[in-house]
């Protein structure tokens, strides 16, 4: 059996809600919401997105908080102890979305800390979108420095999680996410102020219409909750450190609106950037180490301020990183007694040896002729993940909280939001969420 100490617990509510916020604040908003954003037409992307977050995103987080805080236990754990028959399956679904996630997420981590290197070196500080492009291209081309730096960013990602939850996720989310808000807030103003500008904000603010498809909702959805973080056991796992003081639904409101700001200002940095210098917004995953580099380079202290944005990334990155691998971790001390160091170091060597290889291997060294389902290792494990494994995660805990524990997740409630507020809560979570998924699930299928 484990023990409090081995488990963890949050040192204080600011704490958990950085460390949560983090969790999408990192690469899935700096990253990944500008150029899928980008690809599915800007504005009216944005408008579903929104609504995707603060509809069925809002009550999947709030309900993966409350199983954890509840249950006091991982996942699957947590599924088990309160769900009893075959509910823990849900929770295994959860641990192989997670860990998919963490093969090609620390794909990107490395490619943060390369920037970070180029920046020093100053060979990525240049206007010309075409020469950034081809730097970018080539560099993730290159086998031996994208499997390096990846197992470099998962090492990373392992010391912190081996500390723990207060001494490790905490502190560093407390002292970085300010941080990083205050740096994104500059690099919009910057970005604004470019010459063609104007056309990229409108991109992103204004819809149009015609751009709306099966696909597009299927996006958007998906990365709600990828940028919530609910649907992988994330949020179960942060949740059970959470004390019986803390109060749920302001806590997750804070979190949704943190990472939704975040999203936003990620969008305002990046699509006016990226009409400035003439780069196709559907240019796809190295969108932000494309545009960002010609930004930084037409400011007085660019290379300064530079070296700054990708060190602030790479901590933002790890702040996701460490909440993808938690619950893994976590999984393993709740369900089999193990050690946190020992049940660390196994998690991050295994899944680098058989996901981060070949994620990393997608764009050069042999891999980028392996399709699965017509896609590369890195593209399969993000859609699989994103659109698949996290929003049916979400699903079940949804459908778990409305049908099988309602009455203790009704009790949490009943201390912190009116009666009228509850039953909304459990029509949403209970019918309106399942449902709007299945159906977007269904569509999608026959689309394909």
């Amino acid at each position: 059996m484990t023990n409090s100490t081995t488990r963890g617990s949050w040192g204080s509510r600011i704490g958990f809600i950085l460390a949560a916020a983090g969790s999408a604040v990192g690469l899935g908003a700096i990253w990944k919401f500008p150029y899928v954003a980008g690809a599915n037409g800007g504005g009216v992307f944005l408008l579903v997105y929104l609504a995707c977050v603060f509809s069925v995103g809002v009550v999947m987080l709030l309900a993966e908080m409350m199983i954890g805080r509840t249950a006091k236990k991982s996942a699957t754990s947590a599924y088990r102890a309160l769900g009893k028959g075959y509910w823990h399956v849900a929770g295994w679904l959860s641990v192989l979305g997670v860990f998919l996630i963490l093969g090609f997420y620390c794909v990107v981590g490395g490619w943060t800390i390369a920037y970070i290197v180029q920046t020093i070196q100053g060979t990525v500080l240049t206007t010309d979108a075409k020469v950034l492009s081809d730097t970018f291209t080539h560099f993730i081309a290159n086998p031996t420095s994208s499997l390096i730096y990846t197992a470099l960013f998962m090492m990373i990602t392992a010391v912190i999680v081996i500390a723990g939850v207060q001494a490790g996720i905490e502190r560093i989310c407390k002292i970085l996410m300010p941080a990083l808000f205050a740096l994104m807030l500059v690099m919009v103003w910057r970005s604004l102020t470019l010459p063609g500008a104007i056309e990229g904000v409108m991109y992103f603010i204004t819809p149009d219409w015609s751009k709306l498809s099966i696909k597009m909702v299927l996006d958007a959805l998906g990365l709600a909750v990828f940028s919530l973080s609910v649907g992988a056991g994330l949020m179960v796992a942060y949740g059970s450190y959470l004390s019986p003081e803390t109060k749920v639904v302001n806590a997750g409101l804070w979190i949704a609106g943190l990472a939704t700001m975040a999203s936003v200002l990620a969008g305002l940095m990046i699509l006016p950037a990226v009409f400035a210098f003439d780069v196709d917004p559907a240019a796809g995953p190295g969108l932000t180490f494309i545009t960002m580099p010609a930004l930084f380079a037409q400011m007085a202290g660019g290379q300064v301020l530079a070296l700054i944005f990708f060190c602030l990334l790479l901590f933002a990155a790890v702040t996701s990183s460490i909440s993808i691998l938690e619950p893994v971790v976590a999984f393993l001390i709740d369900e089999y007694g193990m050690d946190r160091k020992i049940a660390t170091i196994l998690v991050a060597i295994v899944n680098y040896i058989v996901l981060g290889i070949p994620a990393a291997l997608s764009f050069g060294g042999g891999m980028e002729s392996f399709t699965i389902f017509g896609k590369t290792p890195f593209d399969a494990m993000d859609f699989m993940a994103s659109n698949v494994l996290m929003p049916l995660g979400g699903m079940f805990a949804a459908t778990f909280v409305g049908w099988r524990v309602w009455p203790q997740i009704k009790t949490i409630l009943a201390g912190e939001v009116p009666g009228a507020v509850q039953k909304v809560y459990w029509l949403l979570a209970a019918i309106v969420s399942p449902v709007l998924i299945a159906i977007v699930a269904v569509m999608t299928i026959k689309g394909s």
